[in-house]
């Protein structure tokens, strides 16, 4: 039997999500209102940061790379979901394939290790309010940045490296929408074992680090909620980190679930829903959760359109 490695493999085949021709275009038109969406509000975001001296603060410079991540992590994924859904040809190059898995892997990694760094930042915040400007600095927020950026590198090299080691002599036919790693290692034929302990050992070191950093900043953050006397000083002390744990309940969740088990452990409808939820659906979320529920993000937007219109009127 023919046996297809990363020197050969001419193509790989994506299922995608569904046969029904109907059910496709339901999809499609779904998929690009929420990919429009996403895009308006990252991209919004971004610009607004930006234009408002205001909004120039540690949180917000975390949060427009945020923005800017999952701009990036829809973009690697949506764009080709969107091919696929309207056309009859699924196959992907297998250089494609192996690069839209680099690309996520890369933007997922350093997702997670940026919400860790706003998690710090909200411990900062709300248990060293008075020292939070010298705490916060602005090398120690590039140094988190670049942290984050490198570490995710690291793990999406690694992860690209092991994938390139596979064969594939049985089927190149992925039962997913795109190429993540779980589905493309469910039809390796040749084994595998070392290759996905190193795999899941770099993705679980990922998560496990990040969430312990997140779960002892919220530790410390609830200590310190709780000592507040006034209900409406606790009530605006959690206010200010309420988005961010939403959301990364939200992002960790799916996370979890989808990508820290074997393959075959695999399942086509539950690992494909949860996959939808967080490659497409979340990075729409994010500026509704993290910053347009905002007041200062409210008030910053709300000034700009005062000074364009105030500038078209005197026109």
């Amino acid at each position: 039997m023919q046996s297809w490695n990363s020197s050969n493999v001419p193509d790989f085949v994506l299922l995608g999500l569904t046969d029904s021709a109907e059910t496709q275009l339901v999809l499609f038109l779904l998929f690009l209102l929420i990919y429009l969406v996403t895009v308006l509000g990252n991209a919004g975001m971004i610009l607004l940061i930006r234009l408002d001296p205001q909004l120039h603060t540690p949180m917000y410079f975390f949060l427009t790379h945020l923005s800017f991540l999952d701009l990036s992590y829809s973009s690697v994924i949506t764009p080709r979901t969107l091919q696929d859904l309207v056309s009859s040809s699924k196959s992907i190059s297998f250089l494609g394939c192996f690069t839209q898995m680099f690309f996520f892997v890369l933007c997922g990694a350093a997702e997670c290790f940026l919400l860790s760094s706003m998690a710090y930042d909200r411990y900062a915040a709300i248990c060293s309010p008075l020292h939070y400007p010298v705490i916060m600095s602005a090398r120690l927020c590039w140094a988190l940045l670049s942290g984050s950026y490198i570490l995710a590198l690291v793990d999406s090299t690694v992860n690209a490296l092991c994938m390139s080691k596979l064969h594939f002599c049985n089927s190149n036919v992925i039962h997913h929408f795109f190429c993540d790693t779980t589905p493309v290692l469910a039809v390796a034929c040749n084994d595998i074992h070392d290759l996905e302990v190193t795999i899941f050992s770099f993705a679980g070191s990922t998560l496990v680090l990040s969430l312990i950093t997140i779960s002892g900043s919220y530790v410390s953050i609830l200590s310190t909620i709780l000592k507040i006397n006034s209900t409406a000083g606790k009530q605006k002390a959690f206010s200010t980190c309420a988005s961010h744990l939403l959301g990364v309940t939200i992002f960790y969740g799916t996370m979890i679930f989808t990508h820290l088990k074997p393959k075959q452990s695999y399942s086509l409808g539950k690992d494909q829903v949860a996959s939808v939820f967080y490659t497409i659906v979340i990075p729409m979320l994010n500026p509704l959760i993290y910053s347009f529920r905002n007041r200062e993000v409210k008030n910053a937007a709300l000034g700009v359109l005062l000074k364009r219109q105030g500038c078209s009127q005197l026109r």
